[in-house]
């Protein structure tokens, strides 16, 4: 597949100047922009970028807020729940995790539970803004207006992937573990379904329950089909298991859920920091895990020559040549961004 490089720096004027074409709050569009550029740089493309052209049509129709604040349900100073208002889920995150550093020093821990947020897009771009001040980041999501999974013995989609992610700081690179309780994405099944694309393993189930790697069984065809939980049909309980955990930490703890959801995307979000110098202290906490590191790269490879890598290590690796030979976009990307550009008279960036 053929794919075109942008510099890192003029990609995000451009998905800044879009947004903020389209309504968002200038100082909210270049934060969105930012991270979705960022999250690019890491390769975690279904979640980067791509996202600007369904934002924008979100703007468009009245359903992401663009401008204003989240309101405060209440503050016991460590424990902080938000309206998010459907407010830039991106903006809003990064507002979070503003405000729970600044009174980390204070508490130890900062835990946030956000109902109606927009979508907050990639998990590990956000936990690496925490790492990078040196602290312990948790953060899951889930949309309780949507289903696209089903529970595990069922076949009616009710669940979302429900992504969450841990990150955690290292003497040489963090570790950033972002993972979801279904085997697959919604975005990457509806970019294969997109481009007529299968998946390579049978990681969906159609609407009578039967395993499948067609795509789009899950939102073209009557009855839908469902993403499959992790663990797949064996040991799907597992994912079933972290999807409730995940549920109960976003929807139980903001008050909001899918008894009273609003039929709009967006997202409730879990945010937990730690300060490891709360705890046992900082610098036993990084000689602990670097050990663990230094001992996971020690054993012994399953293939000659490949050893084990720790979750976030290829991103900064990939992190790294995005700032050398630019973001690089799929050919639908660069269509979908034309498109959305061309109704505000905006012109792509040009190319590496």
């Amino acid at each position: 597949m053929d794919e075109t490089r942008y510099h890192v720096d003029s990609l995000a004027a451009f998905t800044g100047e879009l947004l903020a074409a389209a309504g968002m709050a200038p100082a909210k569009a270049e934060a969105v922009a930012r991270l979705l550029v960022q999250t690019d740089m890491l390769g975690r493309h279904t979640h980067g970028v791509a996202l600007a052209p369904l934002y924008v049509e979100q703007l468009e129709k009245g359903l992401m807020t663009p401008d204003g604040e989240p309101d405060c349900l209440r503050d016991t100073g460590s424990t902080i729940v938000w309206d998010g208002n459907y407010l830039p889920g991106l903006w809003l995150v990064e507002r979070a995790l503003q405000l729970g550093l600044q009174r980390i020093a204070t508490h130890g821990v900062v835990t946030f539970a956000i109902r109606r947020s927009h979508h907050i897009a990639c998990l590990a771009t956000l936990v690496k803004q925490a790492t990078d001040r040196g602290c312990v980041a948790i953060l899951m999501t889930s949309d309780p207006a949507f289903g696209f999974v089903a529970p595990y013995g069922g076949r009616e989609p009710l669940l979302t992937p429900n992504p969450f992610a841990i990150g955690y700081p290292g003497t040489r690179t963090p570790v950033l573990v972002d993972i979801c309780a279904s085997i697959t994405t919604v975005s990457m099944t509806r970019q294969k379904a997109a481009t007529g694309e299968h998946f390579e393993h049978e990681w969906l189930l159609d609407g009578q329950g039967r395993p499948t790697r067609d795509p789009r069984v899950l939102e073209q065809t009557d009855p839908r089909g469902s993403i499959m939980l992790l663990g797949g049909l064996e040991y799907g309980h597992k994912g079933f298991g972290l999807a409730l955990m995940v549920e109960a930490l976003t929807q139980g703890l903001a008050g909001f859920g899918r008894r009273d959801s609003e039929k709009r995307w967006g997202g409730n979000v879990f945010l937990q920091l730690l300060d490891p110098e709360a705890f046992a202290g900082r610098e036993v906490f990084l000689a602990q895990m670097d050990h663990l590191t230094e001992r996971c790269h020690e054993n012994a490879p399953l293939q000659d020559g490949v050893p084990v890598r720790m979750p976030g290590e290829q991103a900064e690796r990939n992190m790294a040549a995005a700032r050398q030979a630019g973001v690089r976009l799929a050919p639908l990307t660069v269509q979908r961004l034309s498109d959305a550009a061309g109704r505000y008279g905006i012109a792509l960036p040009g190319t590496t």
